[in-house]
C-alpha cells in the first residue's frame, strides 16, 4: 500500500490548489451544527486517489463523517469503485475498526462484544448505538450537563430484561458521582456530563437517558416541566398531532412558550422552560390543573387519570413526571424498543410532516440531523418565563 508521507502529502496538495472550488456551492454548505465556516475550505483540483474512513453512505450517494487516512499511490482512479455490504441497515452506522472486531476503541473508551445485536428486528448493534451517541454528543450533552440522570441498561439486548440506574457504579468511568446532600436519605445521584461519559454508558449497555427537570445548582427548583402525549388504544396519528397543537394553544393562552419533541416511542413530549424559582409541588401542581382542564375542555380527546380503560379513543396528558426525583427521556436519547427509536426536537411547523412518535432511529437520526440547518429549540436556552401569571390565569377558569 502507498501512502505518502506528511511533507511530501503537503507539497502534492499545494502544487494542485486551485481557487475556485470544483462543486456547486449548495455541495459543500455546512450543516446545522457545522464547525466549519463558509469559505474555510481549500481545494485541490481531482486528480489524486485517496484513502477514507467513513460512518455511512447517504440517500443521496455521498459519504458522511469522512476521516482522511492518505494519498495512495498504487491505485488508479479507474479501479475504485463503491463497496457493497450485504445487510445495509445492519451496517450503516458501523464503524472502521481501531482493534479486533472482538473489542473497539472509540474516543479512549473499549468497546466490547461491539457486533452483538441488541435489536433482533433491525440486527442493529451495540457498536452501531455507541456510535450514534458519539456523533450526537455535542447536541445531547446541552440537554444532559448538570441534571442528575436515569439510565436504561439492556445487558442481552432489548428484549432481555432491562435495569434502571440512578446511582454510579464504579465499573461506568466518567459518570460524575454528584453531592449525596442533594437529596437527603437517598444514594448519590448521577450526571453526564462529557462525551467520555456518554461513550462510556453506552458501552456498559445504557440504551436510554432519562434527566430530572432541575439543575444540581438548583435541585428542588425546576427549571422546566414536560407534557407528555400519552395514546390510548385507538388514538390515530393525526389525533395526537391535534392534541399537540390544542396543547401548545392553551399553554399559550397561559402565556408560555412551549417546544416540541418526538418521544422515541408512540408519543410526543411538550417541554416548557420556566424560571426556576417555585419547587416540585408547586409545578407538579400547575402542570396537573392544565391537564385537568384540558381534560375538562375537551374531553372527547384528553384524560386526566392513568389507566388503559380510561383512555380508550383518548390522550392521556401525562404531567406525573413532573414530580421531584422523576425523570423524562432525554432530547436524543435512544428508547429501548424495536427498531431503537430516538427523541428529536423538531420545530412546530414540522409537526404536520412527522409521520410517529419514533420517525427517526439511531441508524437514521445523524443523516437528519447532518442536513438541518438551524436547530429547531435554538431560542428555548434563551427564554425566560414564569408560571406566576399562568397559575393565577388557571385559577381564574
Amino acid at each position: 500500500m502507498g501512502f505518502l508521507d506528511g511533507a511530501e502529502l503537503h507539497a502534492r496538495l499545494v502544487k494542485l490548489e486551485v481557487p475556485d472550488p470544483p462543486l456547486d456551492a449548495a455541495e459543500f454548505k455546512p450543516g446545522r451544527w457545522s464547525k466549519r465556516k463558509v469559505g474555510a475550505e481549500r481545494w485541490v483540483r481531482p486528480s489524486l486517489v485517496v484513502e477514507v474512513a467513513f460512518g455511512e453512505w447517504t440517500p443521496d450517494k455521498r459519504i458522511r463523517h469522512a476521516v482522511f487516512r492518505g494519498i495512495r499511490t498504487d491505485k488508479p482512479a479507474k479501479m475504485i469503485i463503491r463497496e457493497r455490504v450485504k445487510n445495509p441497515a445492519a451496517s450503516a452506522l458501523a464503524p472502521v475498526a481501531t482493534e479486533s472486531k472482538a473489542a473497539q476503541t472509540i474516543s479512549k473508551v473499549k468497546i466490547t462484544h461491539p457486533d452483538r445485536v441488541i435489536d433482533p428486528t433491525t440486527g442493529l448493534r451495540k457498536i452501531d448505538l455507541v456510535r450514534y451517541y458519539e456523533s450526537v454528543a455535542e447536541w445531547m450533552l446541552p440537554h444532559l450537563k448538570d441534571r442528575p440522570a436515569s439510565l436504561v441498561r439492556a445487558p442481552n439486548g432489548i428484549t432481555g430484561q432491562l435495569f434502571f440506574q440512578k446511582h454510579p457504579e464504579s465499573k461506568m468511568p466518567g459518570l460524575k458521582e454528584l453531592d449525596p446532600a442533594l437529596w437527603p436519605g437517598h444514594e448519590a445521584l448521577l450526571a453526564v456530563n462529557s462525551a467520555n461519559a456518554l461513550i462510556a454508558a453506552a458501552q456498559m449497555n445504557v440504551v436510554e437517558f432519562h434527566t430530572w427537570n432541575s439543575k444540581v445548582a438548583r435541585i428542588d427548583q425546576p427549571d422546566r416541566f414536560v407534557l407528555d402525549l400519552d395514546p390510548g388504544e385507538g388514538v390515530t396519528w393525526p389525533m395526537l398531532q391535534e392534541a399537540a397543537q390544542l396543547t401548545r394553544v392553551m399553554l399559550a393562552e397561559l402565556g408560555l412558550e412551549c417546544w416540541l419533541k418526538t418521544s422515541g416511542g408512540k408519543g410526543l413530549h411538550i417541554v416548557v422552560p420556566i424560571t426556576p424559582k417555585r419547587d416540585y409541588t408547586e409545578v407538579k401542581a400547575f402542570s396537573q390543573s392544565v391537564v385537568k382542564h384540558m381534560a375538562r375542555v375537551i374531553p372527547s380527546r384528553f384524560v386526566s387519570v392513568m389507566g388503559g380503560k380510561n383512555r380508550v379513543g383518548r390522550i392521556f396528558i401525562d404531567y406525573l413526571r413532573n414530580g421531584h426525583g422523576q425523570t423524562t427521556a432525554c432530547a436524543f436519547s435512544a428508547r429501548s424498543r424495536p427498531g431503537l427509536g430516538v427523541s428529536m426536537p423538531v420545530g412546530w411547523e414540522q409537526l404536520k410532516e412527522l409521520k410517529g412518535g419514533a420517525q427517526w432511529t439511531i441508524a437514521t437520526a445523524r443523516e437528519y440531523l447532518s442536513f438541518q440547518q438551524e436547530d429547531p429549540w435554538r431560542e428555548f436556552w434563551r427564554k425566560r418565563q414564569s408560571v406566576d401569571s399562568a397559575i393565577k390565569i388557571l385559577a381564574g377558569t
